[in-house]
């Protein structure tokens, strides 16, 4: 089995790397960014919006891992074409050359308005997009883009709404939205034979997590993980969350404080 893995270079790529390696697994490295292959691996450059590139990167692929794009937020044309015009190219060659497993790491951001529900339910997995951001308006482009591949070609496609994904949590608010990385592997790896469109969350099975885990769960998906264990360290450093703050109540956090315009 070949695995196209697009944006190797970049943090959750090489956090995922090693955890995706299994005997008889290529995974197919890809980037702008150089990156030196390891045992099982192979290199590819490629820029996203390249079609000639990606066409090339698809040649005996079994299944695609999206982590490829900006990032981070930037001016938007910056942002359309790595991220818009860029998971358009790479979806194009997925479906020319019969890739029918496709996931693509999408972001919290796309939803990043949305609040803690009143009723102390989780937040849906399927809830409508409320961007905070460029980035996130291009995570909801991606979201919709992933929708029509499999209406429309039967691409098998799912959309991680990734929460934050280290080692550990950097942070207090972390202890809600964090997922780790062996957690964002099982995820990854349910996804690659799940049937359909879906659009799930990526977070651990945290004690303190807000967002949905039913659609995860749906196609296979088990979280091992929980940041609790880190949370005595965290609130010693930091102080117990106050969840009427931004930071905790919206699930972009401090992306909804930030004001559209100028330089980012």
């Amino acid at each position: 089995m070949r695995i196209l893995m697009t944006g190797a270079a970049g943090k959750v790529g090489t956090l995922l790397r090693p955890r995706l390696a299994r005997e008889g697994r290529t995974l197919r490295l890809s980037d702008i960014v150089p990156v030196e292959p390891g045992a099982g691996e192979e290199w590819v450059a490629g820029d996203l919006a390249d079609p000639a590139a990606m066409a090339a990167a698809m040649k005996g692929v079994d299944a695609i891992l999206h982590l490829g794009g900006q990032s981070r937020e930037h001016p938007w044309a910056d942002i359309v074409q790595a991220n818009i015009n860029g998971t358009q190219v790479l979806l194009e060659a997925a479906r020319e050359a019969g890739v029918e497993h496709v996931v693509l790491m999408g972001s919290h951001h796309a939803a990043g308005f949305h609040t803690r529900p009143a009723d102390g339910s989780d937040l849906p997995d399927y809830v409508f997009p409320r961007p905070d951001t460029f980035y996130g308006v291009s995570k909801v482009v991606m979201e919709a883009l992933g929708s029509l591949y499999h209406d429309r070609f039967g691409m098998n496609v799912t959309v991680v709404r990734l929460g934050t994904c280290n080692e550990g949590s950097a942070d207090t608010r972390g202890l809600a939205t964090w997922i780790s990385p062996d957690d964002l592997t099982r995820l990854v790896e349910a996804a690659f034979v799940a049937p359909g469109f879906h659009v799930v969350w990526g977070v651990s099975d945290n004690a303190r997590r807000w967002w949905s885990l039913e659609e995860a769960r749906a196609i296979g998906y088990v979280s091992q993980d929980d940041s609790e264990s880190q949370a005595a360290a965290l609130i010693a450093e930091q102080g117990e969350p106050d969840l009427t703050e931004p930071l905790h109540h919206r699930a972009g956090g401090v992306f909804t404080l930030r004001e559209l315009g100028g330089s980012w």
